[in-house]
């Protein structure tokens, strides 16, 4: 790789999207190259060096299912034994899911539970306090009938069990089978465990004349913990990715996890119902992609403010991190991986499917609202064409300079797919899945892997 014409092909790439500071890392047989860009915060101008620390948002996820299935290399859990059995006091409003829900279940985001946990509180015993709060969650979905991602509480059942069954908290469990063992310096689970003096400040951009401005909610909830707050720098999620490039050694050299874990990982897997914007099936703790029929396994993750993506390439032995704080989170990620992969002359990132002008719907059978806590849509028909309207939270609505609800045309791929084109010059193309019918209406919407259940025929959103 000629470093020097693609560090100034991924610095006109940054400049294009306005992020304000970026670090790149390429794991490529065994040699790693950490590439960054720009600022850590607009309000210091400080350069992203190196040892920055970014927010890794979801991609948490993957490290804490690597340290569960240390676990059950060692006996002490099964995926598939009923959480109740390692909590016995588990249970939701469903008693068929308090029975049957199982670790895999968590894993693979087909658990179904709505995120129904109240406040949990910041402190210590928050994965504790989550499982006993929702003994009256509801189901978006029967356990196993669909992907449904969980942001917070599924991982956080996963935690408590890990607590549970090593007798320690989660944040010491990870800094002990994890951090320590990998040999990671600079990576937490706890944003007060964190230098403040290396930490990437994120960013939102509500207009591109105004540019970045300083993210308003610095870091999540400890809620999140265990599904989202895991920080690192650049090199130390390579690391992560070398235990699975490399089945379950670390770069140091010290087995994380046996090799069969690993392939349980990336082998174990669900169709998720919108194949496009991640990949067509959810493994164990990650996402598995078909790059013009090349398995790609990834993770990414989101903050507010903050945005991280991780692919992994077997065949070329190849990983590949992107590590942001502001800007645009697809189009971004695409650009500066699709250049990375073209330089190195191997497999890149499909596009998204086209409309399909030709196909026919019923507009009756999507019609409707699907609900899931704090996100409600609604599908609505004009004619022959079909728009989804989406209720914005006031805060962030009123924060951004956005009205309280925006509307998009969809776009037909098939009969369930649809494409969601993005009505600014600041949004991403989106894709959604309207799918299982039953008595002809849709009873669920998928979009940005997180399902949502239809709650009734429509003109209820607005009220």
């Amino acid at each position: 790789m000629d470093l020097d014409r693609m560090e100034e092909r991924l610095a006109a790439i940054f400049t294009e999207y306005s992020t304000p500071g970026a670090a790149v890392g390429i794991l490529h047989r065994g040699e790693v190259t950490e590439l960054v860009y720009g600022i850590k915060d607009v309000r210091t101008a400080e350069p992203v060096a190196a040892d920055t620390v970014f927010q890794c948002g979801s991609l948490t996820k993957t490290w804490t299912a690597l340290a569960f299935m240390q676990l059950v290399d060692e006996g002490m859990v099964h995926l598939d034994e009923p959480v109740r059995t390692y909590l016995p006091r588990f249970r939701v409003a469903d008693p068929d899911a308090s029975a049957r829900v199982t670790p895999r279940h968590l894993l693979n985001h087909t658990n179904g539970i709505e995120e129904a946990y109240g406040d949990p509180g910041e402190g210590a015993d928050v994965y504790e306090r989550m499982v006993a709060q929702i003994a009256d969650a509801p189901q978006v979905s029967p356990v196993g009938h669909t992907h449904g991602y969980s942001a917070a509480l599924g991982y956080a059942i996963l935690a408590r069990i890990m607590e549970v069954l090593d007798g320690k908290p989660w944040d010491a469990i990870m800094r002990e089978r994890l951090f320590g063992p990998m040999g990671l310096t600079a990576t937490n689970s706890w944003h007060g465990d964190v230098d403040a003096t290396r930490t990437a400040s994120g960013h939102l951009i509500r207009s591109e004349e105004e540019g970045p401005i300083p993210t308003p909610i610095e870091y999540l909830p400890r809620s999140y913990g265990p599904g989202g707050n895991v920080t690192a720098t650049v090199g130390e999620v390579l690391a992560l990715a070398n235990v699975l490039l490399s089945g379950g050694v670390a770069l140091n050299g010290v087995r994380i996890v046996s090799d069969a874990a690993v392939r349980e990982m990336m082998t174990s897997r669900v169709p998720v119902p919108d194949p496009y914007m991640f990949g067509p099936h959810w493994a164990l703790g990650l996402v598995v992609c078909d790059w013009f029929g090349t398995t790609v396994y990834a993770h990414d993750g989101s903050t507010i403010g903050q945005n991280a993506r991780m692919r992994i390439l077997p065949d070329d032995d190849l990983a590949l991190v992107l590590l942001t704080n502001g800007g645009q989170r697809e189009a971004i990620y695409k650009d500066v991986f699709n250049a990375i992969l073209a330089e190195l002359g191997t497999v890149t990132i499909p596009p998204l499917p086209e409309q399909d002008r030709g196909l026919a719907l019923d507009p009756s059978r999507y019609v409707g609202v699907y609900e899931r806590p704090g996100t409600a849509f609604e599908v609505t028909a004009e004619g022959a064409r079909l728009h989804l309207t989406v209720a914005l939270d006031p805060m962030q609505a009123e924060f951004m300079g956005l009205p309280d609800h925006i509307t998009y045309e969809l776009l037909p791929i098939s009969e369930t797919h649809f494409l969601m084109p993005p009505v600014g010059p600041l949004e991403d193309v989106q894709t959604v899945a309207i799918y299982d019918f039953r008595d002809g209406a849709a009873q669920y919407l998928h979009t940005n892997s997180r399902v949502h259940r239809r709650t009734s025929e429509g003109d209820r959103i607005r009220d």
